[in-house]
């Protein structure tokens, strides 16, 4: 086995996941780290340990959406308060953690676990205007793509449109 295969292993060993993830939720509902969590996941979708590359943990609530609920009118029966969203929580974290990071411009995100309070998820985040990246011939395009996430473009968003098996 090589090397990634070991930190993924390692990594879903639910008892060091279990402490890592009472550490995670007691954090803010954004941390940005030194070093992605699963370094094997963030080199395949696209992570490299260069300048202009920033990792962001997400913490995401559980639990369906809910519409507002009317104060005063009959109701009808058929009016249900739960609504589904059509966006995956993956695509929910990448789009705040691009509202938050501003200047900066979303390439990937994986999943890194779930308790009985929330999501967690690692954002990989690009700044296009550094030079290390702009140089870049596999990341170039990155300058003129603002606001992918938004348009449904990053792997979880196409996703959950269904234009990814």
């Amino acid at each position: 086995m090589g090397m990634y295969k070991y930190i993924d292993k390692a990594m879903k060993d639910p008892e060091s996941l279990r402490k890592k993830m009472i550490e995670w939720r007691r954090g803010g509902s954004f941390v940005r780290l030194e070093k992605p969590s699963n370094i094997g996941k963030a080199r395949i979708l696209g992570y490299k340990d260069k300048k202009g590359f920033v990792i962001v943990r997400v913490k995401i609530v559980r639990g369906g959406r809910k519409r507002p609920t009317r104060k005063k009118n009959r109701r009808s029966k058929r009016q249900t308060i739960r609504k589904n969203l059509q966006m995956n929580y993956r695509w929910v974290a990448e789009q705040r953690a691009a509202r938050k990071y501003r200047n900066l411009e979303v390439l990937n995100s994986y999943w890194l676990g779930k308790d009985g309070i929330y999501y967690f998820f690692e954002v990989i985040l690009v700044d296009p205007r550094m030079p290390e990246i702009f140089k870049d011939e596999k990341l170039k395009w990155l300058a003129t793509k603002r606001g992918r996430v938004f348009r449904g473009l990053t792997s979880a968003a196409r996703k959950s449109r269904g234009l990814r098996a």
